[in-house]
C-alpha cells in the first residue's frame, strides 16, 4: 500500500472516525453535566467535606467493580455496541444521582453511574485504536480532544442551567436523553466486522506489540505497566480535582460566584482539548516521552504558583495549565499499554484503564481529609504533585519516532535488482 493510499481513508473508515468522535463528545458531556451541580447536592444533602470526598469516590469505585469485565462484555457485544449501551446507563445514573434522597443512594447511583462508564470507556477507545489502524497513522489524541469538547459542552450546558435556576432533574433528563440519542444514532456509522480484525498498515510508530502476542510476561513488563498506570493515574488525579474540587474551592474558599465558580472545570477541561487538539502533531514531532516531561512541567508550575498566590483568576489559570499540561497523558499510556508483549489483544488496554481509576478512587478521600484538617487549598496540592510525579515516570515513554533507515521492497527479487539498476543509471 502506497503512503498516497494511506493517506486517503474510505468513506466507510471517514464515517467510523466520526461516529467514535460522537461517542468521545457523550462520553465527556454527561458527568461534566452533572459536576458543577456537587456543591447544591452537597449543601442539600448535609455533607461534610470528608462524607462528600467519600461519596465522590463513589463513581470511580463503581468503575474499579466493573472495570475488568470491559474486556469480557466487548468480546460478547463489540466494542461500538458495548459502548453505546454504557453511554445511556451512565446517563441514566448521573440523572439517578442528582435525584438522590441522601448521601448513601447518591453514592450508590454514583456507584451505578461509574461501572458503566468504565465499561463505554474502554469500549470507545477500543473502538478508536481500531480505526486508527485503519487510518495507518496517529489520530487517538483527536478522539480525547472530543471528549474535552464535550465536557466543555457539558459543563457550559450545567452553568447555564445553574443560571437559569433550572431543576435538577429536569437539566439532567435533557442532558441524560440527548446524548443518549446521539449515541444510538453514532452506532450506525461503527466499523462493521469483529474487533479483532487483521490490518494491513500499522500507524507510524505504531508497528505492533513490542514482543510477539502469547510470549512470557516478564519482570520487565510488570513494571512497564505500573509506570503507566501511575502516568495514567497523575493525568486522572488533575482531572478529579478539576472535576469534584474545582467549583468548590472557587465557590467556599476564594468566594467566587457559583456561575462563575464552574469556570475553573471548564477551564481545565477547555485547555485539555486544545492540547488534544494538537497532541498528535506534538507527538509525532517531539515523542511521548518529551511532551509528557514538558505536560508534568506545565501542571507542577501552573497550579503551583495558583496555590501559593490564591485569587480567582489565577485559579482558574492553574486549572487551565493542568489541563494543558496533562492533556496526551491518558491517550500515551492507554497507546503503550495497547502495545505490551504477552497479553491477549485488547488486554493491556484494559488492565490500564482500570488501573488508572485508583487515582479517581483514591484522590477524593484524600483531598477530603486533608482539607478537613488543613483547608482545600492544601488538599489541591495532589495536583502539583501529580505534575512532578509524570516528569519523573516519562522515561518509560517512547522517544520521537525515527522512520527506519531502509524499509523492505515487497516487491520479487528480480523484479526489486531490476528497478535498482535501472535507478542507478538514471542517476
Amino acid at each position: 500500500m502506497t503512503s498516497d493510499a494511506r493517506d486517503r481513508p474510505s468513506p466507510v473508515e471517514r464515517r467510523a472516525r466520526a461516529a467514535v468522535a460522537a461517542l468521545f463528545l457523550t462520553n465527556g458531556a454527561l458527568l461534566a453535566n452533572l459536576v458543577p451541580r456537587f456543591p447544591q447536592i452537597k449543601a442539600d444533602l448535609g455533607m461534610d467535606t470528608t462524607v462528600y470526598g467519600l461519596t465522590v469516590a463513589a463513581f470511580p469505585a463503581g468503575a474499579i467493580a466493573a472495570g475488568l469485565a470491559a474486556a469480557i462484555v466487548i468480546r460478547r457485544f463489540g466494542s461500538a455496541r458495548s459502548a453505546v449501551a454504557g453511554t445511556a446507563l451512565t446517563g441514566l445514573g448521573l440523572l439517578t444521582a442528582a435525584l438522590a434522597p441522601s448521601s448513601a443512594a447518591f453514592a450508590a447511583a454514583l456507584f451505578a453511574a461509574g461501572a458503566m462508564d468504565a465499561i463505554t470507556d474502554v469500549a470507545q477507545n477500543a473502538h478508536g485504536l481500531r480505526v486508527q489502524r485503519r487510518y495507518g497513522r496517529s489520530i487517538i489524541n483527536s478522539f480525547h480532544a472530543v471528549w474535552s469538547i464535550g465536557a466543555v459542552l457539558g459543563g457550559s450546558m450545567a452553568a447555564g442551567a445553574i443560571a437559569l435556576d433550572v431543576p435538577p432533574d429536569a437539566h439532567l433528563g435533557i442532558a441524560a436523553a440527548l446524548f443518549s440519542l446521539v449515541s444510538f444514532v453514532a452506532l450506525r456509522f461503527c466499523l462493521p466486522g469483529r474487533d479483532d480484525e487483521p490490518v494491513g498498515d500499522p500507524a507510524p510508530g505504531d508497528e505492533g506489540p513490542r514482543a510477539p502476542r502469547g510470549s512470557a510476561v516478564t519482570p520487565g513488563v510488570v513494571l512497564l505497566v505500573a509506570a503507566l498506570v501511575l502516568i495514567a493515574i497523575g493525568g486522572t488525579i488533575v482531572e478529579d480535582a478539576g472535576s469534584s474540587w474545582a467549583t468548590l474551592y472557587l465557590s467556599a474558599d476564594l468566594r467566587a460566584a457559583t456561575a462563575l465558580a464552574a469556570t475553573g472545570y471548564i477551564a481545565l477541561v477547555g485547555a485539555q482539548f486544545v492540547g488534544r487538539l494538537i497532541g498528535d502533531r506534538l507527538v509525532d514531532r517531539f515523542g511521548q516521552r518529551a511532551v509528557a516531561r514538558a505536560g508534568g512541567l506545565v501542571v507542577a508550575a501552573g497550579m503551583g504558583l495558583a496555590l501559593a498566590l490564591p485569587t480567582v483568576p489565577g485559579t482558574i489559570a492553574g486549572f487551565a495549565a493542568a489541563g494543558l499540561g496533562v492533556a496526551t497523558l491518558v491517550p500515551a499510556a492507554m497507546h503503550e499499554a495497547d502495545r505490551l508483549p504477552g497479553l491477549r489483544a485488547g488486554t493491556g488496554l484494559t488492565l490500564v484503564s482500570w488501573l488508572m481509576r485508583l487515582g479517581f478512587l483514591l484522590s477524593p478521600p484524600l483531598v477530603g481529609l486533608v482539607a478537613d484538617s488543613a483547608g482545600l487549598r492544601a488538599g489541591l496540592l495532589v495536583v502539583p504533585a501529580a505534575g512532578v510525579l509524570v516528569v519523573v515516570l516519562a522515561g518509560v515513554l517512547p522517544p520521537r519516532h525515527r522512520p527506519r533507515a531502509q524499509e523492505p521492497d515487497p516487491r520479487p527479487r528480480k523484479e526489486a535488482a531490476s528497478a535498482g539498476g535501472s535507478e542507478s543509471a538514471s542517476r
